[in-house]
């Protein structure tokens, strides 16, 4: 039997005894990794404060926890968007689910916003939150990664599917 052995405001940690072994579960929210393509084909990132990360700020994708009393994966998406860029997107694809299931559990959806437009929503975690909005192409992101530049291992599977992508359109 699954006992709670710690509750905070994001993650849930659990532990079971299963023969001798005790098994711990850590449950994180679901959550929503979004890749914004230009019109140019350029692809945005967010340059966000991290005040609890070393160095406190991080380059990633627009993202946020699921919150399913707000809509379904692709409407966080676009709310996401909107209160991190100032976009929606006209055309939003579904590039890849994962779900961790295990020690770490929780869903990831990934997408692809195509058609953007001009589309602000305040910014719950406050608007000095995001530093830099930043376009970068495809090659410049390989050449970032193969740099370690982009460390976060959710955004480095999402873009590895994004790049497989953006290639088969080709």
């Amino acid at each position: 039997m699954e006992t709670e052995v710690y509750k905070g405001n994001i993650i849930r940690v659990t532990e079971e005894k299963i023969g001798e072994t005790v098994w711990e579960r850590a449950y994180v929210p679901h959550g929503v990794i979004i890749f914004p393509i230009t019109d140019e084909g350029k692809i945005l990132l967010i340059e966000e404060k991290r005040p609890h990360e070393s160095p406190p700020y991080r380059l990633k994708p627009v993202s946020g926890i699921l919150e399913y009393e707000k809509g379904s994966p692709e409407e966080n998406a676009q709310r996401e968007m909107q209160e991190e860029i100032g976009f929606m997107a006209q055309k939003m694809e579904l590039i890849l689910m994962l779900q961790g299931t295990g020690t770490i559990n929780h869903t990831q959806y990934f997408y692809l916003a195509e058609n953007l437009k001009p589309s602000k929503l305040p910014n719950p975690d406050g608007e000095d939150t995001i530093l830099a909005i930043k376009a970068f192409t495809s090659q410049e992101l390989k050449e970032m990664l193969q740099k370690e530049e982009i460390r976060w291992s959710m955004s480095t599977l999402g873009l590895f599917r994004l790049f497989e992508t953006l290639e088969q359109r080709s």
